[in-house]
């Protein structure tokens, strides 16, 4: 066991100069946390299961479960149909995984206590999804991090890139429009946290800019990052936090066609991440379910074969529960579904039971009448997708809201 601090920051940069400009404006910050981890490259588990990984599986400390709560500020809503979902599960574990691009190594782990398949990092290079090839005008993007060791000031960067030439993805620094997260752990001697964003468009780069944030991560709970694109504005969010809402981030004219990873410094830590969902669609909750009569959401998530929701899902319910509270009369039905994996009778009995979480949840959290909600299960019985891709799967795994 080892005692590690983790602390985050975010910036739009790839400078040596700028990460040191950032690093000096993050230590006027105090924050500190500190938690007992596990070693990451330990883990065997996470392969069972009737689901598998396919549900967005950032975990959560034991000991502190978070709670809907906590999320009150999150109105994340992904997008209506999921284009991309990369958990790693059809690559070899101690292997690279086939469909990525890099200039350096990495291999497909496990986590101890963790569900599911990793991508660990832990060398200085890029790495490339090479499937994802359009991050449209209006798209979410999210993911699971975690890091394996406290490190100093050097982190990881997550790109969203317009690359000229997607077979010199190497040159990925040069291209004019970029929006770039990096996340940056700290150790006992950097315990500060901040976030910092500078925009680079048409080739031109702004200063970068902090703000004090809170978030942490640790191997027992990865962190969820969510990126939410709406034209020129990005925002940014961090586990329950909103740490970015810029209304310029990205020009009109920009068209970001690619997802690149990179480390620019290295020592002994790895960077794992997994569960990447790229999904299109801006949902309109108000007219599918008014004048549809049916609205079809992927945004409320679960814990692996359980019908335990994940907080990251608040935004999602909210959007419902305001319909609801805005037309009293409104009676709807909540009908789960489930992918393909494991038996019909199991995912079946799974799917009844999230529809009753969610009943439960808009009930509880939010004070809508519980005779107002009936609730069903299809299981697998009703794909809209096929259910050999993890994409197809991640879009099959759904809750449907029906009006009465």
């Amino acid at each position: 066991m080892k005692k590690i601090i983790l602390v985050l920051g975010l910036m739009t940069s790839f400078s040596i100069a700028e990460a040191q400009l950032l690093k000096k404006i993050k230590d006027k910050v105090d924050k500190t946390v500190d938690k007992t981890v596990d070693d990451a490259t330990k883990g065997k588990k996470g392969d069972q299961g009737s689901e598998g990984t396919n549900d967005n599986t950032s975990g959560g400390d034991k000991s502190e479960p978070a709670t809907m709560k906590t999320y009150s500020k999150y109105d994340f809503v992904p997008g209506e149909r999921i284009l991309v979902f990369e958990d790693f599960m059809q690559d070899a574990i101690g292997d690279f995984p086939a469909k990525w691009n890099t200039n350096a190594t990495g291999e497909v782990v496990t986590v101890e206590n963790l569900p599911g398949r990793w991508l660990s990092m832990g060398k200085v290079g890029f790495f490339m999804p090479e499937f994802i090839d359009s991050l449209p005008d209006d798209f979410t993007l999210e993911m699971d991090m975690l890091v394996d060791q406290h490190v100093h000031s050097w982190g990881i960067n997550t790109n969203l890139v317009e690359l000229p030439d997607r077979n010199n993805s190497d040159n990925f620094r040069s291209a004019n429009n970029r929006f770039t997260l990096t996340i940056m752990p700290g150790s006992p001697e950097y315990n500060n946290s901040s976030c910092g964003y500078n925009q680079r468009k048409n080739g031109v780069g702004q200063a970068a800019t902090a703000a004090k944030i809170t978030q942490f991560a640790n191997i027992s709970r990865p962190v969820h990052i969510a990126f939410w694109r709406q034209k020129e504005r990005m925002r940014v969010y961090l586990n329950e936090e909103k740490v970015w809402d810029v209304p310029k981030a990205v020009l009109l004219t920009a068209r970001l066609n690619a997802l690149i990873f990179e480390i620019e410094a290295i020592d002994k830590w790895h960077f794992l991440i997994s569960n990447i969902r790229l999904a299109v669609g801006a949902p309109d909750t108000r007219k599918k379910i008014l004048e549809q009569k049916k609205w079809v959401t992927h945004g409320i998530l679960f814990d692996v074969n359980s019908a335990t929701i994940k907080p990251e899902s608040y935004g999602t319910l909210k959007e419902m529960a305001d319909v609801m509270k805005e037309y009293a009369d409104l009676k709807v039905k909540i009908v789960g579904h489930t992918d393909a994996d494991g038996s019909d009778e199991a995912n079946l009995d799974l799917s009844k039971k999230r529809a009753a979480s969610v009943k439960e949840s808009l009930a509880k959290e939010f004070g809508i009448d519980e005779a107002r909600m009936e609730t069903d299960g299809k299981g697998e019985s009703e794909p809209i997708d096929k259910n050999d891709t993890p994409a197809g799967k991640a879009n099959n795994r759904r809750v449907e809201f029906i009006k009465l």
